[in-house]
């Protein structure tokens, strides 16, 4: 009877296992609180996991509750979570009886009010602020007049059509559209990446590299222009080599690529008018410049005409011109038969005075002087001439010496070249064996490594290969329909056969559809 007793249960309480009671406690906790609603700030996001789910807390000043998002719940949201964000989360709350934790899980959410979101951009704008990325001197101007365009904004809308019809009235470009989601999940990367790839066009390439940008968005409200805010959106303008101007939303509408474009238009249609001129005020100014400087011509004209009539009245007549100098011709003129007669008399004196010491005897002097000077230039020569032949003599001789030892010579260096000659061609021909030997071996090595994997072989061992008409290999029988003419190869030879019926695809499969799929997440197009 002591045994019994010691045996039962002190008290009269139901025993549970942990799992249990973990499972009884999470059934009361999502009975209890299937559907709340609650107010907290976002603490400890990270992004979406790996999975696409994403966990982070939920706070006040004196408690914190853990969260998750599923990934198709979070794919759905108007605006992804961020760290700091008060928010305003509708959910059920549930437990993790693995660690005995409890967690909501947020099935929408939504910023706490606008207050929250107008805090968010301007701590956000602050800190780009602080980097320089809405410095003016970052700003680039707009081109006058470009030859091409770039629009980003959604393929579907009024926006673009706006866009292209104030184009097309003022100004005909060639215009790019980049195709892009405005709002929702991956937008802010879409419009990124959309700016980044106009950047990274080729001006000579085969699409143009547009002169401007135009990123452009109907209006809506906060929460549907909230991808223009992302940082990732505005960093990419900040960084454009291409001038941009930023059309999202109405007038009174301001996000942040408006601080970070080069220029912001109050709508899209302002913006087209921002990136080309008027066509026909172009002309009209242009036709205006043109008779204004017509104009000044004439004027111009009719000026220099009449100054060089006043310069020709105060020019002197041509007898006045020519009256000193007619006067000094007119001087030289009658005194240049006395001057001539002077002349000659002097030169009739100078040659009197040469002919008085010109006589005979000194005539004859001066020939005796230049014979014997002559003689002794001719002796010398002579002595000269003998000299030349004795040298010349004397090389004659040493050249037959050195033709007589020629043969000698030749024949000792063409010894040695025989000999050296001979040598070589014993090496070549070692060397050549050497090299035949070895291209031998590695001959038969491939030769060996050919025939292990040739697929001969493997016919060898029972199997078969099937070629169609064009002796084309056949790997899978939908390859082949009934009635086709096929040839079936054996290891000893071939023989030829005809299908009997189509093959269909393995399985069973039924045949694809043509149905075109789904239009798929937009990205780059390059």
């Amino acid at each position: 009877m002591s045994n019994l007793f010691d045996s039962d249960s002190p008290t009269n309480l139901a025993e549970y296992s942990v799992s249990e009671l973990s499972g009884s406690i999470k059934r009361t906790v999502e009975t209890a609180f299937d559907q709340v609603r609650v107010r907290g700030e976002i603490s400890g996001y990270r992004g979406p996991h790996s999975s696409g789910h994403a966990y982070f807390a939920l706070k006040d000043d004196r408690a914190r509750i853990d969260a998750v998002i599923w990934k198709g719940t979070f794919s759905r949201l108007k605006f992804r979570p961020e760290e700091g964000m008060e928010v305003i989360a509708t959910g059920k709350v549930t437990t993790f009886p693995g660690s005995s934790k409890y967690q909501i899980v947020i099935e929408t959410l939504e910023p706490a009010g606008a207050g929250a979101l107008m805090a968010l951009i301007e701590e956000r704008k602050r800190k780009l602020g602080a980097e320089g990325l809405f410095d003016a001197a970052r700003k680039q101007r707009l081109p006058f007049m470009p030859h091409v365009i770039g629009v980003v904004t959604s393929p579907t809308g009024a926006v673009i059509r706006d866009i292209l019809h104030r184009i097309s009235d003022r100004f005909p470009v060639h215009v790019l559209v980049w195709p892009v989601k405005v709002q929702g999940e991956g937008a802010g990367e879409e419009v990124a990446n959309a700016i980044r790839g106009f950047n990274s066009l080729e001006p000579t390439g085969a699409i143009p590299r547009p002169d401007v940008l135009i990123v452009a968005r109907g209006g809506g409200s906060l929460e549907d222009l909230w991808c223009f805010n992302d940082e990732i959106v505005v960093r990419a303008a900040a960084a454009s080599r291409i001038p941009l101007i930023s059309a999202v939303g109405h007038e009174t509408d301001w996000t942040l690529i408006d601080y970070a474009a080069d220029v912001r238009a109050p709508t899209p249609t302002g913006a087209a008018e921002m990136a080309v001129p008027v066509k026909a005020e172009l002309e009209a100014q242009a036709a205006a410049l043109a008779a204004r400087l017509q104009g000044c011509m004439n004027r111009q004209m009719d000026q220099r005409r009449q100054s060089v009539r006043s310069l020709m009245r105060a020019l002197p007549s041509l007898d006045q011109l020519l009256a000193l100098p007619r006067r000094r011709f007119d001087e030289a003129a009658a005194g240049l038969g006395r001057g001539l007669e002077l002349n000659t008399i002097n030169k009739r004196r100078g040659f009197e005075r040469v002919a008085a010491h010109l006589r005979p005897d000194l005539l004859s002097g001066r020939i005796a002087e230049r014979r014997q000077t002559l003689n002794e230039r001719m002796v010398r020569s002579e002595r000269m001439v003998e000299r030349l032949i004795d040298r010349s003599a004397s090389r004659v001789a040493r050249a037959e010496a050195i033709l007589a030892s020629l043969p000698a010579r030749l024949k000792a260096q063409t010894d040695r070249s025989r000999e050296r000659l001979g040598n070589l061609s014993r090496h070549a021909d070692t060397a050549i064996r050497h090299q035949l030997t070895r291209a031998r071996a590695e001959l038969s090595a491939q030769d060996r490594v050919l025939q292990s994997l040739s697929y001969k072989n493997v016919l060898k061992r029972g199997y078969a290969v099937i070629r169609d008409e064009d002796n084309r290999p056949v790997s899978q029988a939908a390859a082949l329909s009934a009635g086709a003419s096929i040839a079936i190869e054996f290891a000893d030879g071939r023989v030829g056969a005809m299908t009997t019926e189509g093959g269909d695809p393995p399985g069973g499969a039924k045949k694809r559809s043509t149905k075109p799929a789904e239009p798929t997440k937009q990205g780059s197009l390059f």
